[in-house]
């Protein structure tokens, strides 16, 4: 068992909180996704039966429908962005290198971590790639 192993300044049993909180987070996003996707396709059956009691009458229903099913689709895709993230920080705590900024080589504070494990760079070198100064991948 790897639990015993350290890893950069996190302890064994940091790396344990850390992939619970990891794994809670993927489930969480999973059902979000399952819902959403539930939903959305729930609405594009109802449009294709040719049940017309479900279609808006007025163009700007029409039009929020499908500003709802857009908003739906972006907010998808952003959970998928954020569960490979979660995937890729549940393989660097199995590799060893979870905790350690990708950009830097330096030790990603704990705060950073709490709010968001899935962090692969410190927070000076994500603003830099953010704005452009560095490549990187946020």
């Amino acid at each position: 068992m790897r639990s015993r192993k350290k890893a950069g300044p996190l302890s064994a049993t940091d790396l344990e909180y850390f992939k619970e909180q990891l794994l809670r987070k993927r489930r969480e996003i999973f059902r979000n996704v399952f819902e959403i996707e539930g939903e959305t396709l729930k609405k594009s059956r109802l449009d294709a039966s040719g049940d017309l009691s479900s279609m808006p009458i007025h163009m700007a229903d029409l039009g929020t429908d499908n500003y709802e099913q857009e908003f739906a689709l972006g907010l998808m895709d952003s959970e998928r962005r954020i569960l490979h993230e979660i995937d890729a920080a549940l393989e660097r705590i199995a590799q060893g290198t979870y905790g350690i900024c990708e950009g830097t080589g330096e030790p990603i504070p704990r705060a950073r971590l709490e709010a968001q494990p899935w962090a692969r760079y410190c927070v000076e070198y994500a603003r830099m790639v953010e704005e452009g100064r560095i490549e990187g991948e946020l």
